[in-house]
């Protein structure tokens, strides 16, 4: 990853985490002990800042850095390349996708992320299923874990279990269930979805270009999968793009 690159997502996570929390950057400079001229160039992804000032920035919002790795450009597009020959009915059987909406029931949510790309036509890679809950909804999020049998995921000592299940608590909104893995993004409102119909099912789910305002890895995805049509000569499919 260039670094031009990384400037860029760092600054979409600090602005998107701090327009979430209501702040403006003269608010959010006074809390993380900065300028607001600083904190306007990291937001503008002018320059990448050091590690140390990403993590005042986000824990003056109440967040905390996690960092993830990807495969190499290479194994991501032979990554690619395989998800867009697997059929989508054995792409949603092979993430449970059906099993998890069905214990849902009735607690409100929209399916997001990579999960709402891959039922719009993208043929992105998708390990677990991905919904955005209402904060609101928190107490019967947290109700369905239990019942799920839920573990969380432990980013300190990378291993599932050993942190209360609720969505409040700290730490990433990631649980194992015994339908399979799920992840959650807390909000104020769910997004304002769109249908789509598969055979007999009909999924709510969040629009591409609300995705890639929300979900930063998702929308480089996208990105590397337009591209890549656009070197083949490929018009892409206009659900996915």
């Amino acid at each position: 990853m260039t670094e031009s690159r990384l400037a860029g997502q760092v600054a979409h996570a600090v602005r998107h985490e701090r327009e979430q929390a209501g702040l403006t950057q003269q608010a959010l400079a006074g809390r993380a002990g900065l300028s607001q001229a600083a904190v306007a160039r990291i937001e503008r992804g002018d320059r990448l800042p050091s590690l140390p000032t990403v993590e005042r920035l986000l824990g003056a919002l109440g967040r905390q850095l996690r960092i993830e790795v990807e495969p190499l450009d290479s194994h991501l597009d032979a990554t690619l390349d395989k998800a867009a020959g697997t059929a989508l009915t054995d792409r949603i059987a092979d993430l449970g996708l059906d099993r998890t909406i069905d214990a849902l029931d009735d607690l409100p949510y929209v399916l997001t992320g990579g999960t709402a790309a891959l039922l719009q036509g993208a043929p992105l890679p998708v390990d677990a299923v991905e919904i955005a809950v209402r904060w609101r909804d928190a107490p019967r999020f947290t109700e369905w874990l239990e019942r799920a049998h839920a573990q969380r995921w432990n980013a300190r000592w990378e291993e599932w279990g050993g942190m209360h299940p609720e969505p409040e608590e700290p730490g990433a909104h990631r649980w194992r269930t015994r339908h399979g893995e799920l992840r959650a993004r807390m909000c104020e409102e769910l997004p304002e979805p769109v249908e789509i119909r598969l055979g007999e099912r009909t999924y709510p789910v969040e629009p591409l270009v609300e995705i890639e305002v929300t979900d930063p890895r998702t929308a480089e995805l996208l990105r590397r999968h337009r591209r890549r049509l656009a070197a083949a000569g490929e018009a892409p499919d206009d659900s996915a793009g």
